[in-house]
């Protein structure tokens, strides 16, 4: 059993460098670049390397969930117990990190990979001599939206992995402690999720047009998390 955690700790690190780097370099580095290149240089990086990152980009997402799905239900179920579990400061920081980790899967897979696959669709379609693809600004859009969202859970997402840990958040958690970080952690971090699905544009979404806004949005929702924590246990 120690054996087989370690190895998936070691796939769920591994990938989960190769998932998240590539969600940095998305938004920190090729966003930035496009914004400012020519038209025909986007065109042909849109063709030829999005597709090669976007691949690294979704399957490592795919492993690390897979990973780190695997190792919670083991420990949840074999090692502690659901009760002694969630007793547990452990339990809540790596809940806590893998439901933003699993939020940010499914944005990958369900959003932001349909919607370039259109960018990429008609970027291709043009470069060949057709007409671009008309709603492919708008998936352009709202994969942007979801990696920027995606970037805004990493922060908190890495605190409370390292958390469960290395850091004791509370001693032991209570009933009403642990409904109400649920009901009220749940709720925002559901309103964030719901501003990267719906609509493309309103004052929401400006937090999200910016690196540093998506910084330093992500370090005011752990901060938010983190009071949670210290107010309700």
């Amino acid at each position: 059993m120690e054996l087989w955690l370690f190895l998936l700790r070691w796939i769920h690190f591994l990938a989960g460098i190769t998932w998240i780097g590539i969600l940095y370099y998305f938004n920190f580095v090729q966003t930035p670049f496009f914004a400012e290149t020519e038209a025909g240089v986007r065109s042909a990086a849109i063709q030829k390397l999005v597709p090669r990152a976007l691949w690294w980009f979704r399957w490592g997402a795919m492993f690390t969930f897979l990973a780190g799905i695997l190792m919670y239900l083991v420990e949840l179920g074999h090692l502690q117990g659901p009760d002694e579990f969630f007793k547990r400061s452990y339990g809540w920081a790596i809940t806590v990190g893998g439901l933003l980790g699993t939020i940010m899967f499914l944005n990958v897979w369900l959003v932001i990979w349909p919607n370039q696959k259109v960018v990429i669709a008609s970027a291709t379609q043009v470069a060949k001599g057709g007409q671009p693809i008309p709603e492919a600004a708008n998936s352009g859009r709202r994969a942007a939206l979801t990696s920027r969202t995606n970037v805004v859970f990493s922060i908190p997402m890495l605190f409370y992995m390292g958390a469960a840990r290395h850091y004791t958040l509370f001693g032991e958690a209570s009933p009403q402690g642990m409904l109400g970080l649920t009901l009220i952690g749940g709720a925002i971090v559901a309103a964030i999720e719901a501003n990267a699905l719906v609509g493309l544009q309103g004052e929401t979404k400006k937090p999200l047009d910016t690196v540093a806004g998506a910084l330093w949005s992500g370090f005011i929702l752990t901060a938010i998390l983190y009071l949670l924590f210290l107010v309700l246990f």
